[in-house]
């Protein structure tokens, strides 16, 4: 890939975000077919909405619980769809494109992130909600390739640039997904036979659902970082914007919270060769996202 790749026939177009959207379902080509493009405007309000209702913002990406009309709590349990918050996917893209190595060899194009590339990265993460029982396979690569014209909006990328920005989406909506399913398979059966937890006071899974997620999602942005008084200070200050539906106050967290930490690394999605072949063995991009947003791996204390 190499600028010679610029399309100046797309020069002309209008520089702004009003041509896109990126809540667009690229596979049925329907306008804010993402839940979330249909249920923000119904709860708090825009960006505030995902982290009033318990979204978990991190490496790992946002998660927000999306019912009919409107948005959940993270923790709100099984039944509840949880899809990917593309607002903070959109900032965090913002922020980490500049370092991609695709970016950097196009970079004397004259690309920027709201024109060209933050197209590319919402239609990968749409297209990773709207196909989440598939890998990245050829074959998928091939039907995004023939639908990016159709979704592109004022981008000047061709498919080939646009493809491994929309990758490297995917790589981070699946492994959001992925990491939140693994923490709830590893502890819900589990967490009612943790020496912190009390029969007596009537919380269920759905009220420590948040508190395990909040460590796992901790332990992804300080894979190396050992429980200390300084990182619980760090994360007894924000657990109210991230508790979400649950009732759980930081003094009945904070061990479930620790407790996920901990045992981050063995939540078995990221032990399974499956997963880490299909998803990054045979894209360089991912492999550094990989080793970016890793979850677990680190010390135990």
């Amino acid at each position: 890939m190499n600028a010679s790749k610029h399309d100046p026939s797309r020069d002309s177009a209008d520089t702004s975000t009003q041509g896109r959207d990126l809540n667009r379902d690229p596979i049925t080509k329907a306008p804010g077919a993402h839940p979330v493009g249909v249920g923000v405007g119904t709860a708090v309000g825009g960006a505030a909405a995902g982290a009033a209702a318990g979204a978990f913002f991190g490496p790992i990406g946002s998660l927000i619980g999306v019912v009919a009309g409107g948005i959940a709590g993270a923790a709100a349990g099984k039944g509840v769809a949880e899809r990917i918050d593309p607002t903070g996917e959109i900032d965090y893209w913002r922020e980490a494109h500049a370092e991609r190595p695709y970016v950097a060899e196009n970079r004397e194009a004259g690309y920027d992130y709201d024109r060209d590339y933050a197209a590319a990265y919402g239609f990968g993460l749409q297209a990773r909600e709207a196909n989440q029982d598939r890998h990245w396979d050829e074959g998928l690569e091939g039907d995004l390739g023939r639908d990016w014209d159709k979704h592109r909006g004022d981008s000047r990328l061709d498919w080939e640039l646009a493809r491994p920005a929309a990758r490297d989406a995917w790589d981070r909506a699946d492994r959001t997904h992925r990491t939140y399913q693994a923490v709830d398979r590893h502890h819900e059966p589990r967490h009612t036979e943790a020496d912190y937890y009390d029969a007596n006071a009537g919380y269920g899974y759905d009220d420590y659902r948040a508190a395990y997620r909040y460590g796992a999602q901790a332990r992804s942005r300080n894979d190396d970082r050992l429980w200390d008084e300084d990182l619980e200070r760090e994360l007894a200050r924000d657990w109210e914007q991230r508790r979400g539906t649950s009732r759980l106050g930081w003094a009945e967290a904070r061990h479930a919270v620790r407790d996920a930490y901990d045992a981050s690394s063995s939540y078995d999605s990221y032990d399974n060769p499956s997963y880490r072949d299909n998803a990054y063995d045979e894209h360089p991009a991912g492999n550094a996202s990989r080793d970016a947003l890793k979850v677990g791996g680190g010390p135990r204390v």
